[in-house]
């Protein structure tokens, strides 16, 4: 269809907005300009499935009605972390994935995750993570990354990209040109990674160039500065030609949609000198923006873009051109199949994370030689683990209820469970190792414990007591460094219920643990290690 330059600019602009049902501004906005589509996030407009699904139709059919191409509409659903949508299957993410090493895993988990969506309206994914895990204190990648070995990665992005869209719902593969070796948080600030250009050609750009090769119709920059790619400048990559026109579409040969990761991150200049730098994208090559504030910014934001093209500081040609790229995902996702409703949470989709989560589970140390259980039915257990928070913005774990102590009750009668702060205070460590001590077994798991050191207070505390104890890393293997002396030691990669049942069933010796490091325990276990055990 032919736009005019006013509808070009609205195709950009990726709204979000509060409810679970179109608020009446939604619908004064739809009725007067053009936009690219909208975002779904759990805790603006999501109650259950259904509900989804009656939202985004409401939403195509208020486009339609406007005279409008069908709208793209959003979530980050990556699976383990973040899960945009209640309701839907948990998948155990990116690091399970990447423990288990099966990039068949990886495409059929890819495609369940797309036919959820896809059943709901959501046409694409903000997922998969690209990035390649070389940095343990990443706050915002950890374990939404399939690991550190640069080639794996690229394996299982491209299965991950591969089945998503084999369910009609568009892949996106991010935050290009990498994350995964920062310190900081683009939540926050503008994380520098000063790498040499040819590491990162061999490194970080290794999945992003398999998954474009591979068919992704979207990446999704990151606001990560990388001067050696930018002449030198620390510019996030988001603003930068040399990155997105140069790296992106020249070099790998991108010719879907580019997306910006969320402009309202302090990466980005905020209040009014976030027109400036949404100027600064579109003139990059950035096709869509990712916004999240409310209807004065957005508004903000589209004048300003229009009057950069009417100025000529924007291209003419390229937001043409730019809009083109936008209303051709549009036709595509137009295209697909709806699922039914059904298919979300499907027993086969169930049956899905629940083999992931035993394929991932890794032993790293029994040198206690605990496994498998052999207790007596009287022996007294105890289940430990902290209370699950958003360790970022990028997190939905706090939604989760832990299951520890119900998975092990699944395998002996007598367990108490015993939830802990997720830093106790060394006062609460003293009270908590003094309870535990009179249990005959303690089953542990830790959440960045090398983070949260009240954590690896507690475990090194039962320790010097002697008390009996198996410990298992919830979120990343790394948790070790903090209390190195334990002598079990499982990683789950995750919180959720199939990898919780996963853990007790290998304690009691009914299922083998599988599982390879994705990445290296600094000076005591390296990348791919796993202990044998037998069933």
């Amino acid at each position: 269809m032919s736009l005019t330059i006013e509808q070009a600019i609205g195709q950009k602009l990726m709204v979000s907005f509060i409810g679970q049902s179109v608020p009446p501004e939604v619908e004064a906005l739809l009725r007067r300009q053009h936009v690219g589509g909208f975002t779904i996030f759990r805790h603006r407009n999501v109650s259950h499935p259904a509900q989804v699904r009656e939202l985004t139709a409401a939403l195509q059919r208020l486009a339609a009605d406007s005279g409008q191409p069908p709208l793209i509409i959003g979530a980050d659903q990556e699976g383990g972390t973040l899960f945009a949508i209640a309701g839907t299957t948990p998948f155990p993410g990116n690091l399970a994935l990447g423990a288990a090493g099966s990039a068949e895993l990886a495409r059929r988990t890819g495609r369940a995750i797309g036919l959820e969506l896809a059943a709901m309206g959501i046409n694409v994914n903000y997922a998969p993570v690209c990035d390649v895990s070389l940095n343990a204190l990443n706050p915002v990648v950890g374990p939404r990354s399939f690991g550190e070995d640069p080639a794996l990665v690229a394996e299982l992005s491209v299965a991950l990209v591969q089945g998503l869209q084999s369910a009609g719902v568009a892949a996106t593969p991010k935050h290009f040109p990498g994350h995964g070796d920062t310190a900081f948080d683009t939540h926050y600030g503008t994380p520098v990674l000063v790498y040499e250009e040819r590491r990162f050609q061999d490194v970080q750009l290794r999945p992003f160039r398999a998954a474009v090769s591979a068919g992704a119709r979207l990446v999704m920059t990151a606001h990560v500065a990388v001067p050696a790619l930018n002449g030198g400048l620390e510019l996030p990559s988001t603003l930068s030609p040399a990155i997105i026109r140069g790296l992106l579409r020249r070099d790998l040969g991108f010719d879907g949609v580019v997306i910006s990761d969320a402009m309202d991150m302090k990466a980005i200049e905020q209040g009014a000198g976030l027109v400036i730098d949404v100027i600064a994208a579109a003139a990059a090559g950035v096709d869509l923006l990712l916004l999240q504030g409310d209807s004065d910014q957005t508004g903000a934001v589209y004048s300003g873009l229009v009057q950069a093209a009417q100025r000529g500081l924007l291209s003419r040609a390229d937001q043409l051109a730019s809009a083109e790229r936008v209303l051709a995902l549009k036709r595509w996702a137009a295209q697909q199949p709806q699922p039914p409703l059904e298919v979300v949470a499907s027993a086969e989709h169930q049956a899905l994370a629940r083999e992931t989560a035993r394929q991932a589970l890794t032993l790293v140390r029994d040198d206690a030689h605990r496994l498998p259980l052999r207790l007596p039915a009287g022996a007294r257990l105890a289940a430990v683990a902290p209370r699950p928070a958003d360790l970022t913005p990028a997190d939905t774990s706090s939604y989760i209820v832990p299951s520890l102590g119900a998975a092990l009750r699944a395998h002996h009668p007598r367990v108490d469970e015993c939830l802990i702060p997720l830093n106790p205070t060394q006062a609460e460590v003293t009270a908590l190792a003094e309870q535990l001590s009179g249990y005959d077994l303690v089953v542990a798991g830790t959440i960045n414990a090398n983070v949260h050191g009240g954590q690896a207070a507690l475990i090194n505390a039962l320790l010097e007591r002697h008390v009996p104890l198996i410990v298992a890393a919830l979120r990343m293997p790394t948790d070790l460094s903090a209390y190195p002396t334990a002598p079990t030691y499982l990683c789950t990669y995750s919180i959720l219920d199939p990898a919780l049942e996963a853990l007790a069933a290998a304690l009691w010796g009914e299922q083998p643990c599988p599982g390879h490091l994705p990445i290296a325990i600094p000076n005591l276990y390296p990348l791919g290690y796993g202990a044998p055990i037998a069933a």
